[in-house]
């Protein structure tokens, strides 16, 4: 019996206008800049979230100069509002939870520094596109700092989405490793769940792996799960997806049916423990977490809960 997301992965969300045009259009930012809002993140992939978890903290860009200051980047617009984000000084990051002068003084709701995967699932629409957006260029920035053709610096370009080589002049943008994620269900009342050895005990996620070149998405899921777990699957179908900035994937979501009668063997090094667990304990596990012995699951900012969620909600 197949099902569908009951809504969509929390960081596929985006309700601001990406506005590829704008990013090269220096006029355009300029006329908006003061007006524009900025969102600060830190060296740890971490920004200020206030309203218990539901709104990242943005500020007047003009608090940042008169003009975009160097590695700013352009997330979006929305009604005449252009939203930037800046990487913190690394000077400024150090150890302590909150930077001199980085904590507002009129916020009084105790706003923490947060990642995606702390905040992700609780953030509203707007925050979580625009964070999501800001972890994964900056994961970039930061891996790609160097030209691939000619090991010479690069300048980032276009409000942060083209860098571009100081030596050979070379263009690149931002890259996206694709990823396939599939909950395998019996058809029926069951699920296929693992861990990976560097997880705890007693805590579980469906399959997932890289895409491999020349590959089609529904064959890196049939060899991942059988190199995985040993199983073989059947009736593969498209859910969804979602980006996962750690550092830089894309998750694509399937659902594919498996006999649970098939040996489980799972890949030594990769997979830990792997197990069949019934509709009714994946439910009760969400509801309640910590309710069913050895099954906790994975966060609310991942593809993955809302794949089990949605599962397990099916009538």
């Amino acid at each position: 019996m197949s099902f569908d997301l009951v809504g969509l992965p929390a960081l596929s969300r985006f309700a601001i206008d990406r506005s590829e045009p704008l990013r090269g259009d220096s006029e355009r930012i300029a006329a908006l800049w003061p007006k524009a809002r900025m969102i600060v993140v830190d060296t740890r992939g971490r920004t200020l979230v206030a309203d218990r978890g539901t709104r990242v903290v943005d500020r007047s860009a003009l608090e940042f100069g008169d003009e975009p200051p160097l590695g700013a980047a352009l997330l979006g617009e929305q009604d005449g509002v252009a939203y930037f984000a800046v990487l913190m000084p690394a000077e400024e990051d150090g150890q302590v939870p909150v930077g001199r002068s980085w904590m507002l003084p009129e916020l009084t709701d105790s706003p923490q520094w947060l990642d995606l995967r702390q905040a992700g699932a609780t953030l509203d629409d707007t925050s979580a596109g625009l964070f999501t957006t800001a972890a994964a260029l900056f994961q970039w920035h930061r891996l790609g700092k160097f030209c691939a053709k000619c090991g010479a610096a690069v300048v980032f370009e276009k409000s942060g989405w083209v860098s571009a080589c100081s030596g050979c002049g070379r263009e690149e943008y931002p890259r996206t490793d694709a990823a396939v994620i599939c909950l395998v269900h019996d058809g029926a009342d069951q699920v296929l769940v693992a861990r990976g050895p560097e997880w705890p005990e007693g805590r579980f996620s469906v399959l997932a792996g890289f895409v491999e070149a020349g590959e089609s998405l529904e064959a890196c899921v049939a060899r991942e799960i059988f190199e995985e777990v040993g199983v073989a699957v059947r009736d593969i179908r498209y859910l969804g997806s979602q980006p996962w900035p750690f550092p830089r994937s894309l998750m694509i979501g399937f659902e594919a049916v498996a006999d649970p009668a098939e040996p489980l063997r799972p890949a030594d090094g990769e997979i830990a423990e792997a197990k069949w667990v019934s509709r009714a304990d994946v439910r009760k596990a969400i509801e309640e977490p910590g309710s069913v012995p050895g099954l906790g699951l994975a966060g609310g900012a991942s593809i993955a809960f809302r794949m089990l969620q949605s599962w397990a909600l099916q009538d």
